[in-house]
């Protein structure tokens, strides 16, 4: 409860108890929305998901609730998703808070990553949806292991992936990897958060480089953890958190 809200986006194959914590916190004083994106975590899929289907949708989903001016937070692709509604309706939001995304993911790897038109993902769908059950947890449990230091959430983050819809599992992340917000992102007119696990601080020229357009970015790396820096540097994640919303 409270006059601003605040609405919360979860990353790739994740359910929205992913913000339970910092919700927790913040309750008291904001009008808290918390998403899970269709076929994630065990919510009925759609029938044709696609990052820039679910960017219209959660702007549709804004207006239609006459949510005016909300704070946009996401982690990881729902980072990715939140710059890219922010630089679709610059006049939305009043701020919004990404959490270890960046606009290009592939770029990475591949400086020179340009989209591909209509990319043709039915290889990764065909792949992923005839994995066994064993099989797909096994997948889920081996990258997790690299995206947080928390042994207490590990087991519940596995789980929102295996509860996710195959097909939309392949399709979302061959899609997500086939987008590049670096230059879409100089339209974001809001202020903007974004919260880094320390691995980046290794390479903050190329992070640098990804957000050059975007005006008046804050840039903060944690101290310790990983991908999930909600769960595994909790005081300092809340600490940027609502020192930024507050202002």
């Amino acid at each position: 409860t409270g006059k601003q809200a605040v609405i919360f986006i979860p990353g790739f194959a994740c359910s929205g108890d992913v913000w339970t914590e910092t919700v927790s916190v913040l309750k008291d004083s904001y009008t808290c929305y918390v998403l899970t994106m269709a076929g994630f975590s065990g919510v009925a899929p759609e029938e044709c998901p696609s990052f820039e289907r679910w960017k219209m949708q959660i702007a549709k989903f804004i207006k239609e609730e006459r949510i005016e001016k909300p704070i946009l937070m996401g982690h990881s692709m729902g980072g990715g998703l939140t710059l890219a509604i922010a630089a679709e309706f610059p006049e939305l939001t009043r701020k919004i808070v990404i959490v270890d995304a960046l606009p290009c993911l592939m770029a990475l790897t591949h400086p020179d990553f340009n989209p591909v038109a209509d990319k043709d993902c039915s290889d990764m769908i065909t792949r992923i949806t005839a994995m066994n059950h064993e099989q797909f947890v096994r997948m889920q449990r081996m990258s997790v292991a690299s995206l947080t230091t928390d042994s207490l959430k590990f087991d519940e983050i596995v789980e929102w992936g295996a509860a996710s819809d195959r097909k939309t599992y392949a399709a979302m992340y061959c899609d997500f990897a086939n987008t590049d917000l670096r230059e879409r992102i100089r339209s974001i007119a809001v202020p903007v958060l974004v919260l880094l696990e320390p691995h980046f601080k290794n390479i903050a020229s190329i992070v640098n480089e990804q957000y050059r357009n975007l005006h008046g970015v804050r840039l903060r790396y944690a101290e310790q953890g990983l991908h999930f820096m909600m769960f595994d540097d909790k005081e300092w994640f809340m600490n940027e958190l609502t020192g930024f919303i507050k202002e």
